[in-house]
């Protein structure tokens, strides 16, 4: 059906059945829940009909048909809801108009193309001693001393992590411990820029050589522990020692530096055990407590040794801690080398 509505022409039967058949199949279906429902459930006082009208003329069952046809052309659409003024639509319809061709690519519009920034490596990292560092600068293995060893406070302990060299250290090192290790050689510039290095303990490790300054830039170093190594002579060392172990190395006695303990006032223990040492490193500083030289090659001793020679009233009162057992010696030979100790060596008699 073609209906000409204020001088538009439009086939107004889809759009009618387009709004009504919803509220149409919506209405037949509760009809037939109400139907079912008085059914099954029985008349109730709350569902009857009004009264005078009977269920037969309510609900006219015989002569309603599911299959029956809508008379179109007399359908009333305002019972179904408000109507629509179609002399508001803005557009015109046209009969067997034809949808519009899809837009081409070319009209599309073109996402803008954003070059992203290329964010370059950091620059290589340069060795400042002197600045901060959390972890400390990169070790020789490629990783912060920190990470490959242990950092507590200023102690820095690198015990048996299979080093072959002195890792590089953080600037406030006061303790360093590398013991156990495959380290052969120690270079002068090893503990650089350290000024609160205190203590080095390189025990258990294969060092047979040193540079002879390598402790001299050490002005707070006071212990230094070298046993169980393979060194034949020792580095020059700073007066500051207070405790040094040599024991078990190769050390010869011109290995050993004349008078390198004189001016360590401050020394207290020298353990030289388990050498080859031929006589006693003289002078000793005076403040020295334990002297141990056993199992060495000493043969003889003097009468400057421990005491001195131009005063006869001198007494070591100090030293306490002499051994000189494991020597081919005899110290009853030679009692004038320790008439000024408290105390006579431990050797053979």
């Amino acid at each position: 059906m073609t209906c000409m509505h204020a001088g538009y022409g439009v086939d107004l039967f889809p759009k009618l059945w387009q709004q009504v058949a919803p509220l149409f199949e919506l209405r037949m279906s509760l009809m037939m829940a109400l139907v079912l429902a008085v059914v099954f459930m029985g008349p109730s006082p709350n569902m009857a009909a009004p009264t005078g009208v009977t269920d037969e003329e309510a609900f006219d069952l015989e002569n309603y048909s599911l299959n029956s046809e809508m008379d179109w052309e007399n359908l009333d659409v305002n019972i179904y809801g408000d109507s629509y003024d179609y002399d508001d639509l803005d557009q015109e319809i046209e009969v067997g108009t034809v949808a519009p061709d899809p837009p081409s690519a070319a009209s599309l519009p073109t996402a803008e193309y954003h070059e992203e920034e290329l964010t370059l490596p950091p620059a290589p990292f340069t060795l400042d001693f002197k600045g901060p560092g959390l972890f400390g600068p990169d070790t020789g293995l490629g990783m912060p001393t920190c990470l490959l060893c242990v950092c507590i406070g200023g102690s820095v302990y690198c015990d048996d992590t299979g080093l072959d060299q002195i890792p590089l250290l953080p600037k406030d090192t006061t303790h360093f411990y590398g013991r156990f290790n495959n380290i052969r050689h120690v270079k002068n510039t090893d503990f650089n820029y350290l000024n609160q290095l205190q203590s080095i303990d390189l025990t258990g490790n294969q060092i047979s050589g040193m540079d002879e300054d390598v402790f001299l830039s050490l002005p707070q170093l006071h212990q230094l522990l070298l046993a169980d190594n393979n060194l034949q002579s020792m580095p020059e060392l700073p007066i500051t020692m207070k405790y040094i172990d040599l024991r078990n190395n190769r050390l010869i006695s011109n290995g050993v530096h004349s008078e390198g303990f004189k001016d360590m006032s401050q020394l207290e223990f020298l353990y030289l055990s388990d050498n080859k040492l031929d006589y006693i490193p003289v002078p000793l500083p005076l403040g020295l407590r334990v002297l141990h030289l056993q199992n060495n090659n000493i043969q003889t001793l003097y009468e400057d040794s421990f005491c001195n020679s131009h005063d006869r009233h001198f007494i070591r009162r100090n030293l306490e801690d002499i051994r000189l057992d494991g020597n081919p010696l005899n110290i009853q030979l030679f009692p004038q080398a320790y008439v000024c100790l408290p105390r006579l060596p431990v050797g053979s008699h």
